[in-house]
């Protein structure tokens, strides 16, 4: 259940709350705002017990119980929403946030080429795969170590922040040396040991929407990275697995306003992934613009045609460069800023 305290409650108020919470056996996640707070009581058993036993205690002005399996993600927890911060960039606010990069690092000069690209073109993250978990064991793995080094060196000459995939909870700790945003992919949505070694880190998550799963298991499945006191997550929808098989996965765009109504956490769409080539690829990014997407995720290779990864899906240079134009101006009727 979301405890919501009055308006300028004092700490003494709210910290009576959070001792009857835990008196009764429950866990408690404050969610501390400039004039209000809101506490989630979390715990299987929160459904057997009456509101009242919080509604009566003072600073108290609400308490809602949410039915929903997820809790921390949902919009009662967060009414305002959710602004992830990654230096100079905010996701989630008026600016519209364009990631954009390779799919996998292959060398430097085939990074440092795409970062320049993007940057020029207006992107404010850079992408790039150092570790690829890949359906065949025989396809290209990534360069993994040395793939991080190559971000950071890239990060360093463009100023531009970094996100990449981290596949295994054991590889948390050194991706998160070398990038600004950790990524789960889809295949690793519900890879619960995963979610909660990245709910122990303070920085930016990206939780891909798995292939398969529901809206609800997607919020559910973030409420394991926001448990741990990582509170910096920020969703993609990338396509889901329909009986369609003219794109390599249907993209949900009616998600995007779903998420908008259910949850507090900003939201992003990679339309690369949902189309499977770069033909369909704008109009796909375009679309989730105007359904209220907080921003992008893109694939851009300096030349798709020698890419080792995914190369059908992604933009050529001057194609991401005229696809950021358009946006622009989707951006603008939107009322939000590229």
């Amino acid at each position: 259940m979301i405890v919501e305290m009055r308006f300028k409650a004092p700490k003494a108020e709210t910290e009576a709350v959070i001792a009857k919470a835990k008196s009764l056996g429950f866990s408690v996640q404050p969610n501390v705002g400039t004039d209000k707070t809101v506490i989630a009581i979390l715990g299987s058993n929160t459904g057997q017990i009456s509101t009242d036993i919080f509604a009566v205690l003072p600073g108290v002005e609400h308490v809602t119980r949410i039915m929903k399996p997820y809790k921390l993600a949902s919009r009662e927890f967060n009414p305002k929403g959710t602004i992830v911060k990654v230096g100079g960039v905010s996701i989630g606010g008026n600016q519209l946030v364009v990631m954009a990069g390779p799919c996998a690092v292959e060398s430097k000069k085939q990074l440092e080429e795409a970062a320049r690209v993007v940057k020029a073109a207006g992107a404010v993250i850079m992408r790039g795969g150092a570790f690829k978990p890949r359906s065949s064991p025989f396809s290209f793995q990534g360069l993994e170590k040395a793939g991080l080094e190559l971000l950071a060196e890239a990060r360093q000459k463009y100023g531009l922040p970094i996100i990449t995939e981290v596949v295994d909870p054991s590889q948390v700790e050194l991706v998160a040396q070398y990038v600004d945003i950790l990524q789960v992919g889809s295949r690793n949505m519900q890879n619960f040991s995963l979610l909660t070694e990245i709910g122990k880190m303070k920085m930016p998550v990206v939780l891909k929407r798995g292939l398969a799963n529901t809206v609800t298991e997607w919020l559910t499945a973030a409420d394991y990275i926001l448990a741990g006191g990582n509170k910096d997550v920020i969703l993609c929808e990338r396509g889901i697995r329909t009986f369609e098989d003219s794109t390599r996965f249907s993209m949900d765009i009616s998600s995007i306003p779903v998420i908008k109504k259910a949850s507090h956490l900003p939201i992003i769409a990679d339309p690369s992934h949902a189309a499977g080539h770069y033909s369909l690829v704008p109009a796909l990014a375009k679309a989730a613009i105007a359904a209220g997407a907080d921003g992008l995720l893109i694939e851009v290779h300096p030349n798709p045609k020698e890419a080792l990864v995914d190369g059908l899906q992604s933009l050529t240079p001057s194609d991401f460069k005229r696809l950021m134009g358009e946006i622009k101006l989707i951006s603008e009727a939107m009322g939000r800023t590229l």
